[in-house]
């Protein structure tokens, strides 16, 4: 379901279940999940503004206009340098008694909107979105297919490079230009951990040079025709040890366990559940630090949540990462990561690389 009148349809279904009166989208992704346009992150306010009824309005700075496309779905109206865009903002909605605003909204925005609507309710617009956005139709699990193919080209690929004598950094910028060439607008992150430094999940690459033995995590993700990719593959550096092999073979069957606990009706947390049991009883519990996965769509990290607490159950559009790690602080950290979607037919990964070791130069 592309952008449009059918999302502003069902926006609004939300809204009326929600006591909502208008929904105000900023920067961020709800509003080109509801506009197909992605205003740019600048001190110049960019707002859509979703009633019950009447036309959506679209209110961008004038010097913004050229860069929206007229699709017929909503009236574009500008400001300019002399205007007060939140006034105009606030003119449009009146009186209304709760708002939900974008959650990626600037703070200096939400507080002059609420200094110019004092009798406002203000609320998040991820209790409108987020239960849409989480479940993908056809059209965005086919997205979230083709950015999935990309990086997986770009896994495997890599399992012919050297590592060896390489920065983490310059590791980290081949990936970048890798999923650039493939076809990402953009590369979201690009994570290369090596040795010691992979027992930091969201390690920052640097100068650290890949020596003979390393174990290298590599996870990384872009954004391909509005929708994310995020892959996670684990490389050696010559022959891994037994006890890496061992660790890793623990570490697969978690994911392996992961991915079948993902079936329409399950609760997000009996997923992590699975994915936990395994690490647990192989005496790693408390090297497993973080989450068994995140949603993803028209951003890296969205709703659902796979996670110890959210019993959420899973329906069928979901999509979500299985990303279970094992972290030894000092010494090495591993972590093997797909996408995965909820179907009636069962859980289907969105990748395909290989998911053993690679054993590199």
């Amino acid at each position: 379901m592309t952008p449009g009148p059918e999302r502003f349809a069902r926006a609004r279904a939300r809204m009326e279940e929600t006591g909502v009166d208008a929904l105000l989208l900023s920067v961020g992704p709800d509003l080109p999940y509801l506009t197909g346009y992605e205003a740019m992150p600048l001190e110049r306010l960019t707002m859509f503004v979703l009633r019950p009824t009447g036309d959506p309005v679209l209110l961008v700075p004038r010097l913004e206009a050229p860069r929206v496309a007229d699709r017929g779905h909503f009236t574009i109206e500008t400001w300019d340098e002399t205007d007060d865009p939140v006034a105009r903002v606030a003119a449009m909605v009146g009186a209304p008694r709760r708002v939900a605003i974008g959650d990626h909204t600037w703070a200096r925005f939400v507080l002059a909107l609420q200094h110019a609507l004092p009798g406002t309710e203000f609320g998040p617009a991820n209790a409108v979105l987020a239960p849409m956005r989480a479940v993908k139709d056809a059209e965005e699990i086919a997205a979230l297919e083709r950015a999935g193919a990309a990086v997986d080209a770009i896994a495997a690929g890599l399992r012919a490079t050297a590592f060896a004598g390489r920065r983490e950094i310059d590791v980290h910028r081949d990936l970048v230009e890798r999923m650039l060439a493939a076809g990402h607008e953009r590369a979201n992150f690009a994570i290369v951990a090596a040795g010691p430094n992979a027992a930091s999940p969201h390690h920052e690459p640097g100068d650290r040079v890949i020596a003979d033995g390393d174990l290298v995590l590599c996870d990384f993700g872009g954004t391909m025709d509005g929708y994310c990719s995020d892959i996670t593959r684990m490389f050696c550096v010559g022959e891994p040890t037994t006890e890496v092999r061992d660790a890793y073979a623990v570490l697969a069957e978690a994911q392996e366990a992961g991915v079948r606990a993902a079936t329409v009706g399950t609760p997000c947390e009996a997923v992590d559940a699975a994915t936990r049991a395994v690490i647990d009883a192989a005496g790693y519990g408390d090297f497993f630090v973080h989450r068994t996965g995140h949603g993803i769509g028209t951003e890296a990290h969205e709703d659902p949540y796979v996670v110890s607490g959210n019993a959420t159950p899973l329906v069928a559009g979901h999509a979500f990462s299985i990303e279970p790690g094992i972290y030894l602080p000092g010494r090495w950290g591993m972590r093997l990561e797909d996408i995965v979607v909820a179907t009636e037919a069962g859980p289907h990964r969105c990748n395909h690389a290989p998911r053993d070791i690679a054993v590199v130069a």
